[in-house]
């Protein structure tokens, strides 16, 4: 798999992973749980642009 389309894939996964978390911290009102979910939401989100940026560029 190329690189640009594994960052997506693995982006998107932590997107859902990070999403479910979030959910999971707002129903059982864990902050922590909350927060940590956002983070990896995001970061799986900066991933996903990598990828986008990478398939552009050609790498």
């Amino acid at each position: 798999m190329k690189p640009s389309t594994e960052d997506r894939s693995e982006g998107k996964l932590h997107e859902v992973k990070g999403k479910i978390k979030e959910e999971i911290g707002k129903v059982t009102n864990k902050p922590d749980l909350e927060d940590s979910g956002n983070v990896e939401k995001n970061a799986g989100k900066v991933q996903g642009l990598i990828g986008r940026v990478e398939k552009v560029v050609g790498e």
